[in-house]
């Protein structure tokens, strides 16, 4: 069973050699492992060529990630991909252990497996070993934002085909979008107990999650609409799927609540309009007296109160003798 790993890279020379090498390492014999460097302004295309006769690669102009994902989809000959970014590594058991659970799941299309994160903090290097959380139902992992980064599936290469491939102009949240159409068509998504893909966020600056903070957001809320459309048109909206679409809505109403009031109220009323009985309890960062005022009193009422609870804690204590200015 041949697997095309698949390694799109642009401006990312400090990373793709252990990118390219830990697809290279990869124990899993049948494999081929193909770079398409997005029009490079750095050294990236010098680095790649080094593993001629190791790799196929090619080189274009500029179009952005997801045309170089669709490129390396047809320059693909495997049955499965294995999409990694360049700043992005492998462990070497990886593709092994999710084709053999492909193996034991003919009729799966997308096999799952959470990543671990790697962190860079105050100079300290940590990896941060994750795990999918349960219920596994892909629908409510998918709202939630917890299917994994690109580089922890196994795809079938004909389930990402029948639906288009990646979304050409795509900002971001470019696999949610992905795993959306995937589960709108009916692919079958399995999840493989494993942690073997790394991703690396200490080269912040490079994300595009980090550049566009509120792009993140809206593009994370039209895929939540888009969720609860493709569910309630199918009566396949659940109430533990309804839940989990919300409270990602809700959950992004707080964190916009400083930066945009109004676009924080427009997402608060849209949550009342899906479900009127709505009740963030369940969040962490929803204790029970925030719920109970959000319920009685409404979003606004709610933050106010959080507003003024971190306010409170975060005063000095006088003492003493001491002089509060």
């Amino acid at each position: 069973m041949l697997v095309s790993i698949l390694i799109p890279c642009f401006n990312a020379e400090q990373w793709v050699t252990p990118a390219i090498e830990s697809a290279l390492a990869q124990t899993w014999p049948e494999k081929e492992v193909i770079v398409v460097d997005d029009g490079s302004t750095d050294a990236s295309l010098e680095v790649i060529r080094r593993f001629d006769g190791r790799i196929r690669w090619e080189t274009g102009p500029n179009r952005g990630g997801n045309a170089a994902r669709n490129r390396l989809l047809e320059l693909s000959s495997g049955e499965w991909l294995q999409y990694l970014d360049a700043d992005d590594y492998l462990r070497p058991g990886k593709i092994r252990r999710q084709v053999e659970f492909a193996r034991e799941h003919p009729d799966c299309d997308v096999i799952y497996s959470a990543t671990a994160s790697e962190i860079m903090e105050n100079g300290r290097l940590a990896c941060e070993e994750n795990q999918v959380p349960e219920p596994r139902d892909p629908w409510i992992l998918l709202a939630r934002w917890e299917l994994p980064q690109t580089g922890g599936p196994l795809w079938k290469k004909s389930a990402v085909q029948r639906v288009g491939g990646w979304r050409i102009g795509q900002p971001c949240c470019q696999e949610h979008e992905l795993y959306f159409r995937l589960l709108e068509a009916g692919s079958r998504f399995e999840h493989c107990d494993c942690c073997l893909a790394v991703y690396r966020r200490w080269d912040r600056g490079a994300r595009i999650s980090s550049r566009l903070p509120l792009e993140v957001y809206r593009q994370r809320l039209l895929i939540m609409d888009r969720i609860e459309k493709h569910l309630r048109s199918n009566r396949e909206l659940s109430t533990a799927r309804h839940a989990a679409i919300n409270d990602t809505r809700h959950a992004t109403a707080r964190m916009l609540w400083r930066q945009d009031r109004h676009w924080a109220r427009q997402i608060a009323a849209c949550i009342r309009a899906s479900d009127p009985s709505y009740d963030p309890r369940g969040q962490p960062a929803s204790p029970l007296l925030y719920s109970m005022v959000y319920r009685f009193l409404g979003f606004e009422a709610a933050q106010t109160l959080a507003a003024y609870r971190r306010a409170l804690a975060s005063a000095p204590t006088e003492h003493p003798g001491q002089v509060v200015v």
